[in-house]
């Protein structure tokens, strides 16, 4: 049984306060968590935040549920994850739901548009101070550091789908396993 290192109500809150105040969809919020649980708490390392992530992304379903979810379960057991689900879930749909029923209102609001410029120019940096500080991580030698090159020129200029970019680094991980395993025995 794994131990139980936060309340689930914690869980539950801290997902609800950025669920209403980030923007910028998964990777924002995925930043927060890194600062709030890696940076602050330390209740996981950015090892294992890389390796939630991970399996996040490549579950079907919207990747921040996915990742909330096994974070929560990491920290809290099944409470944490539910928990986790409903706080990141709650806002968007309560946010969404409010922007539909007042869309007619608000789609050619000047002051809406320039709130929304704002927003965008912050979320930039946001996601990218994530992506760089998750990268490092992941990053630790000269093999990953060419696979993400390549996984990276895949996407960028060759008509390769993330999941076949998924499924050649698997391939190449289990390849590169199999030839350091070789090199040791």
């Amino acid at each position: 049984m794994q131990k139980k290192l936060i309340p689930p109500i914690k869980l539950f809150l801290f997902f609800v306060k950025i669920g209403c105040f980030t923007f910028g969809g998964g990777w924002s919020i995925l930043a927060q968590m890194e600062q709030e649980f890696v940076d602050k708490q330390k209740l996981i390392t950015k090892e294992e935040l890389l390796d939630i992530t991970s399996v996040g992304r490549s579950m079907p379903g919207i990747m921040i549920t996915n990742i909330t979810m096994i974070f929560g379960y990491r920290v809290a057991g099944i409470l944490g994850g539910i928990a986790s689900i409903i706080g990141v879930v709650v806002p968007s749909i309560a946010i969404l739901s409010i922007v539909t029923f007042l869309y007619n209102e608000i789609v050619d609001n000047p002051y809406v548009e320039k709130l929304l410029m704002g927003i965008r120019s912050a979320v930039v940096p946001i996601i990218a101070g994530s992506a760089i500080s998750l990268g490092k991580t992941a990053l630790k030698n000269k093999l990953c550091i060419i696979a993400c090159l390549v996984a990276f020129g895949l996407s960028l200029f060759a008509d390769v789908g993330n999941i076949q970019i998924v499924l050649i680094g698997i391939v190449c991980a289990f390849i590169m396993g199999g030839i350091k395993r070789r090199g040791t025995a």
